[in-house]
C-alpha cells in the first residue's frame, strides 16, 4: 500500500505502521525530516511544502494522513487573544478536508487538535483530537487519555524541561537521547501518540469500510 504522511514530523503516528508498506513522508524542516529519516529509513521523505505536494500528487496514494499546522485553531487562542495575540486561523486544514472530501478516491484523514470555535465540518472526536475522515474511527477513549497529564515524584504537573522531555518520550516509546535539537519538547508534543496512530490506520482498511460522507 502506498502511504502519504503529510506534515511528518518526527513520525509519532508512523512509528507502529511496519516497513510493509510504501511510505511517502513531507516536512519542510529539514533539520525534522532528518531526525524522521533516521527513524524510518525505509521511508521516502521529502523535504517540501506538505499542503503543495498534496495539491500534485494526491492520485498516487492508497492513504493519506495529513496533520496541518495546529496553533491557529487550538483552545490557547482563547486567552492568548485576550492577551493581544490576534491572528485568522490558519485555512489550509479547511483546504484540505474538502479538497480530499471531493476529489480522493482512496482513504484519508486530516488530524487536528480540538479547536477554540465550532468546527464548519463535524470531525470525530478522539483522545485530544480531532480527526475528519472517509471512514469510522472506532472509539479508544480508555486507551487513548483526553488529555496528557504527568506529574512530579510530589503529584504536581509542574516539573522541569528534562524531566518533561523523559515522560513525554516514555508517553510516546519514543527516545531522543542521540537527537540534538533545541526543542525536544515540542517535537514530541508535535507527536500523535504511536498506538493511536496505529489504530485509525487499522481502521481505516478493516473489513473494507464503506466511505463516510461527511
Amino acid at each position: 500500500m502506498k502511504i502519504l504522511n503529510l506534515y511528518a514530523g518526527i513520525g509519532g503516528n508512523r512509528k507502529l505502521w511496519g516497513d510493509e508498506h510504501e511510505i511517502t513522508a513531507v516536512e519542510n524542516v529539514p533539520e525534522i525530516a532528518k531526525i524522521y529519516q533516521d527513524f524510518f529509513p525505509k521511508d521516502k521523505v521529502i523535504i517540501a511544502d506538505a499542503h503543495q505536494y498534496l495539491l500534485e500528487h494526491y492520485k498516487e496514494f492508497d492513504f493519506i494522513w495529513s496533520s496541518p499546522p495546529c496553533p491557529s485553531h487550538s483552545r490557547t487562542n482563547t486567552f492568548l487573544h485576550a492577551q493581544g495575540l490576534i491572528r485568522y486561523p490558519d485555512m489550509t486544514l479547511w483546504q484540505e478536508i474538502i479538497f480530499l472530501k471531493q476529489w480522493f478516491k482512496g482513504k484519508w484523514v486530516v488530524e487536528n487538535v480540538i479547536s477554540y470555535y465550532e468546527p464548519f465540518i463535524r470531525p470525530q472526536n478522539l483522545s485530544r483530537h480531532y480527526f475528519w475522515a472517509n471512514f469510522h474511527i472506532e472509539s479508544k477513549q480508555n486507551d487513548y487519555k483526553a488529555t496528557f497529564n504527568i506529574t512530579n515524584s510530589r503529584g504536581s504537573t509542574r516539573h522541569s524541561t528534562r524531566d518533561y522531555v523523559d515522560k513525554l518520550e516514555e508517553y510516546h516509546k519514543i527516545s531522543l537521547n542521540n537527537i540534538k535539537h533545541s526543542n525536544k519538547r515540542l517535537l514530541l508534543r508535535n507527536c500523535v501518540k504511536p498506538e493511536l496512530g496505529k489504530h485509525i490506520l487499522d481502521c481505516a482498511f478493516k473489513n473494507k469500510q464503506e466511505v463516510l460522507k461527511l
